[in-house]
This record gives C-alpha cells, sequence and structure tokens, in this order.
C-alpha cells in the first residue's frame, strides 16, 4: 500500500512511497521496492528502486543502490546507479562510485571516489554502423 510522507508540502512529488527502515533496524541482503522508499538505519547489500530512495541522516549504508533518483544525507559506501539523478546533501557522506547523468551536491556534503556521468536516457540517440560482409571473391 503506498503513502504519502508525514510532513511532504503540497505540489510535491507524485511518487508514491512504499515505505522505510527507521534509526534501529538493521537488514543484510537485498531490498527490492517499486516505490519512493526511506532509509534511516542501517543496510548492508543491495538496494532497487523504480523510484526514489533517500537516506537520512541516520542512515548508514554499505552495498550498491540502483534508482531512478538517490538522495542522501546520511553516509553510503559503496556504487550508486541512478538513471535521473543523484543528490548529496549537508550532511550527506558518499564514498565509491556513482553512475548517473546528474549529480548534485549541496555545501557540506562530502563526496570521496569516481563519478561517471551517464547520457541521460531522454538524450541518448541510436547509431547505426554499417558491417561490411567480407568478399568471398
Amino acid at each position: 500500500m503506498a503513502w504519502k510522507w508525514p510532513g511532504a508540502t503540497k505540489g510535491a512529488s507524485n511518487e508514491e512511497w512504499t515505505g522505510f527502515i527507521d534509526q534501529g533496524v538493521t537488514l543484510d541482503g537485498t531490498l527490492t521496492v517499486s516505490g519512493t522508499f526511506r532509509i534511516d538505519g542501517n543496510v548492508k547489500g543491495n538496494i532497487i528502486s523504480e523510484q526514489t530512495v533517500i537516506l537520512g541522516e541516520g542512515a548508514k549504508v554499505e552495498g550498491q543502490i540502483e534508482g531512478n533518483r538517490v538522495v542522501i544525507s546520511g553516509r553510503f559506501d559503496g556504487v550508486i546507479f541512478a538513471k535521473g539523478r543523484v543528490e548529496i546533501e549537508a550532511k550527506g557522506v558518499v564514498t565509491g562510485e556513482v553512475h548517473s547523468p546528474c549529480m548534485v551536491i549541496d555545501p557540506g556534503g562530502i563526496f570521496d571516489g569516481r563519478c561517471h556521468m551517464l547520457a541521460s536516457s531522454d538524450a541518448v540517440s541510436s547509431v547505426t554502423i554499417p558491417i561490411r560482409a567480407a568478399s568471398t571473391a
């Protein structure tokens, strides 16, 4: 069941919230969600979302994140694959690799690693390379 995050302002994103992991909760493994998901606890493993993954200030995550948008206010160590954008907020710390067409680091945010800027899915153009058969004559 999808729900609206408490305190969300009117006119904010229309994303459906799938749920959250609160402080004091530890997860070791793979988490797959269909909507926006918030983490304020400890996760070691993979997080896969079709929408947004939010790491709150209390989050400590080690592993891999795949999502459309990734927002980090806590600590992350690993690899991020974002189709949309990665946002490192003022208290966020990211160590590792980021693969995304857009990355935003707010003043105070820390990024230590490698960033691979990818073409956005909207801007991708196909290229056709002709292949000629070798002549047998």
